[in-house]
């Protein structure tokens, strides 16, 4: 739903009501991921997508139909063989996909999840569409009251980077929540201002990454050089990347292809737990390169976390081609793939998600939330803190 930041923002400004689709649930392939969001406004104006366009129309209709009565919808859109024109996912998977009216009071909640600047997750009730935006401190709502067990799962969730349909029982009823967890974006971080790097800033940005360029030679650390780069900083890339934060999502590109900024930069990366080491060079460089780390320390299990030569071979050689080939590499890695021609396998085209894990339980906080249950989609009962 962030991707559609700018546009509702905008109706925000204007006082429009609209109306958002999410998918809430997926079952088999399908061509856009759990939380793909579309929205319609009063004058028919569409952003978003929710399946490439194979169930649009029909989403269509139901957003404009609950932008006229208030009311949510939920529906189910499944593969349908009988007539290729019928409403239905030709990749043969399965959409849940639920439907609400945005009023101006609910703005407020909305727009705390749109901000990039912090993890938020927006959790929406399905049986009364309303709306909370939880972060690490804070519970924002439109009016609503919101159990102690549903923060709880929604911070869990926050916490992972998940976003999943939960079922969670408290009291006379079940309460049924699709939880979309936005979290701040991974960096990529890139060592070297030339070419190749002003290229692999494009590919990171469409990739979602927030990109930041490190150079030592202030004469190239330009930022008019660089302009699809979020951050341009000058220093020597080891002494940055020992200061700077990083963590499991994190991406390191070294395009210096210089040995005295190569080697401490990659002593560095190689001792943290960051999510892709890759740098640039011929063959015979990294030869040279891995005899110098070896020679700096560097064990071999580290070192064979290293991509070097960077990047995935698909015979390019512009740095926009570079760049395509060190960002697929990135998401193959990101993702599990293979890295061959779908038309040369027989592997599912998209990754299935993990099923749910021991730690996205809901702590218990007091007795209340020990007397509740929680199910994930699958069905899977979420085990309490006091039930382990």
């Amino acid at each position: 739903m962030r991707d559609l930041a700018a546009d509702l923002v905008r109706w925000h400004a204007e006082g429009v009501a609209y109306a958002v689709a999410t998918v809430v649930a997926v079952r088999g392939s399908a061509p856009l991921p759990l939380g793909a969001a579309m929205a319609v406004d009063g004058a028919g104006a569409v952003r978003g997508s929710l399946s490439g366009g194979c169930v649009e129309g029909a989403v269509y209709e139901l957003c404009t139909q609950v932008l006229a009565t208030g009311e949510p919808a939920r529906q189910i859109f499944g593969y349908s063989d009988s007539d290729a024109f019928a409403v239905g996912l030709t990749c043969g998977g399965e959409l849940d996909v639920f439907v609400q009216r945005i009023m101006p009071a609910q703005y407020p909640v909305v727009e705390a999840a749109l901000d990039p600047s912090r993890p938020v997750a927006l959790v929406r009730d399905l049986t009364t569409a309303a709306l909370a935006a939880v972060t690490a401190e804070a519970v924002i709502t439109d009016g609503g009251v919101w159990p102690d067990p549903v923060v709880e799962q929604a911070r869990a969730l926050l916490h992972r980077g998940t976003s999943d349909l939960r079922t969670i029982g408290c009291g006379p009823a079940d309460r049924e929540i699709f939880v979309a967890a936005f979290t701040t974006p991974p960096r990529m971080i890139i060592f070297g201002a030339n070419i190749f790097a002003a290229a692999l800033c494009r590919v990171g940005k469409l990739l979602g990454y927030h990109v930041t360029v490190c150079e030592g030679r202030p004469a190239f650390a330009d930022r008019a050089r660089l302009p699809e780069a979020d951050e341009v900083v000058t220093d020597w890339p080891h002494r940055y990347l020992r200061a700077t934060a990083v963590d499991s999502r994190t991406v390191l590109c070294v395009l210096t292809h210089d040995p005295k900024f190569d080697i401490p930069v990659l002593v560095e990366a190689l001792g943290k737990p960051v999510a892709y080491i890759g740098a640039m060079g011929s063959r015979r460089a990294d030869a040279e390169r891995r005899a110098h780390l070896r020679a700096a320390g560097v064990t071999e299990d580290r070192l064979a976390r290293l991509r070097s030569p960077i990047g995935l071979h698909l015979g390019g050689r512009t740095p926009e081609e570079t760049a395509v080939a060190i960002g697929a590499e990135i998401v193959a890695l990101r993702h599990g793939g293979s890295a061959r021609s779908l038309s040369g396998t027989q592997r599912p085209i998209h990754s299935v998600p993990p099923g749910p894990r021991e730690s996205d339980s809901v702590p218990a906080a007091d007795h209340r939330a020990r007397s509740c249950g929680v199910s994930t989609s699958s069905g899977e009962p979420v085990p309490s803190h006091g039930t382990r």
